[in-house]
C-alpha cells in the first residue's frame, strides 16, 4: 500500500475517527485505525464494537491495500507535522510496518493484521429518512446537557428519538433527562420517519456525531432499526448500537399548570447567575431566585463562605415567589437557548419550572427546584 495525502485533509478525518478509539482497550487491534487505500481515496475506520466511524479522504494512491496503525500515535504524528505538507504512507513488504514521510520527518509504526480488525454488522436498517445538518445538530446538541451520567440508570444515558403528535402535526422529537432537568427538542417530521420505533441513541454516539456535523452544511441520511442507527454525512458514516431499555414517560414531569410567567434577557440572566454562583457551595451550587413585580433578585451563600446578590429587570406581574435552583443546571440550559429572551413558567417554590426559548418553538426545558 502506498499513497500521498494532504495533511489538512488527513488531520480533519483522523480527528473524527481516532476519538472513537478507547485509550485503555483490552483488545489490541481496537486501539488501531484501519486504513484502506483504493482508487483515488483513502478510507479510515475505527470502532469500539459499540460505535464505528468510517471516513473517506481524497488521496493519490499509487498502491492499493489495507493496514491498521495505532490510532492515537498516528493522530499525534499527523497533528505535529507542519501545516500545508504532503504525507506519504507506505507499508513494508511483509505488512508488519508502515512508514510515514513528510518533508524531512520519518516515522515507522508497527501494524496489526487487517484480518483481525472487526467488522461491525449493521443488520437490516428498515427506517430511512433525511434531515438538514442544522436540524440534526439541534436534535442532538440542545438536549445533550441533560443526558444522565449515572450508569445504573443506563436507559437515561442517551437521547430518546421518537415520533410525537398526530395527524399533520407529527414531529420528530429528541428528549434527554437526568432526573434533575429535562430537555425536549423537536423538528418537522421528515418523510420516511413516520413509522420509526422510539430509540435511545447513546451519549458517545451523540458526541461523535456532533464532531462530524460541526460547522457543516448539507443533509444527513439516517437509517435505523430497533437495535442500531446509522448516520451518513458527506464522506463520513457513523454506525452505533442503541441502548436496549425503556425511556421513562417524560411527559409526566412536564408541568401543565404553571401560570406565573417571567421573561428575562438571556445574556443578562446568564451573566448574573454566573457571578452570584461564585459564592454558592461547590456541592450544591444552589442559588435563590426572588421574583416580584418587574424585578428578579438572585442570591447565594450566607454561610462561612460569604454571600452574593444581584438584581436585574424582568417582565413579571404575578404574585411574588421564591425558588432555588442548581446554578450549573441553569447555566447549561441557558447556553442552549438561541433567542434573546427566555420564558420561565412557574407555579410555586416547590414545583419544577418550565422554560421556553422565544426563538425556537420546538424547544422546551424543565428544571427541578432545590431547597436553598
Amino acid at each position: 500500500m502506498q499513497f500521498v495525502i494532504e495533511r489538512a485533509n488527513l488531520l480533519k478525518s483522523l480527528s473524527h475517527v481516532q476519538s472513537v478509539v478507547e485509550k485503555r482497550g483490552t483488545i489490541a487491534v481496537l486501539s488501531n485505525i484501519k486504513i484502506d487505500a483504493k482508487g483515488s481515496e483513502v478510507s479510515l475506520t475505527a470502532t469500539d464494537m459499540d460505535i464505528a466511524v468510517v471516513e473517506k479522504v481524497p488521496a493519490e494512491v499509487s498502491g492499493s491495500g489495507s493496514t491498521t496503525v495505532p490510532a492515537h500515535t498516528f493522530y499525534d504524528i499527523v497533528r505535529k507535522l507542519p501545516e500545508g505538507t504532503q504525507i506519504e504512507l507506505t507499508t513494508s513488504e511483509d505488512g508488519s510496518k508502515v512508514s510515514i514521510r513528510s518533508g524531512q520527518s520519518r516515522f515507522s509504526l508497527a501494524c496489526l493484521p487487517v484480518d483481525d480488525f472487526p467488522v461491525m454488522a449493521e443488520g437490516e436498517l428498515s427506517h430511512n429518512f433525511t434531515l438538514k445538518s442544522a436540524e440534526c445538530l439541534a436534535l442532538i446538541e440542545k438536549p445533550s446537557f441533560a443526558i444522565s451520567t449515572e450508569e445504573t440508570r443506563y436507559y437515561l444515558n442517551g437521547i430518546y428519538m421518537h415520533v410525537a403528535g398526530s395527524g399533520d402535526s407529527k414531529v420528530l422529537r429528541a428528549v434527554a433527562t437526568d432526573g434533575h432537568r429535562l430537555a425536549r427538542i423537536e423538528v418537522a417530521l421528515p418523510a420516511g420517519a413516520d413509522n420509526m420505533p422510539g430509540v435511545i441513541v447513546p451519549r458517545k454516539a451523540i458526541q461523535e456525531l456532533r464532531k462530524l456535523l460541526e460547522n457543516g452544511e448539507g443533509d444527513v441520511a439516517i437509517s435505523l432499526s430497533e437495535t442500531k442507527i446509522r448516520f451518513v454525512y458527506g464522506n463520513a458514516v457513523l454506525v452505533s448500537k442503541l441502548i436496549d431499555g425503556n425511556f421513562p414517560d417524560y411527559e409526566r414531569v412536564i408541568p401543565s399548570a404553571n401560570e406565573k410567567l417571567m421573561e428575562v434577557d438571556c445574556k443578562i440572566f446568564k451573566d448574573a447567575v454566573d457571578r452570584v454562583s461564585v459564592i454558592s457551595s461547590e456541592k450544591s451550587r444552589a442559588i435563590k431566585l426572588q421574583l416580584e413585580n418587574g424585578k428578579l433578585t438572585l442570591s447565594a451563600g450566607g454561610g462561612d463562605q460569604g454571600s452574593a446578590s444581584e438584581e436585574i429587570d424582568i417582565t413579571y406581574s404575578s404574585s411574588p415567589i421564591e425558588i432555588g435552583f442548581n446554578s450549573r443546571y441553569l447555566l447549561d440550559m441557558m447556553t442552549q437557548i438561541d433567542g434573546d429572551t427566555a420564558q420561565f413558567l412557574l407555579n410555586d417554590g416547590g414545583s419544577p419550572a418550565l422554560v421556553r426559548d422565544t426563538a425556537d418553538v420546538g424547544a422546551l426545558y424543565v428544571i427541578m427546584p432545590m431547597r436553598v
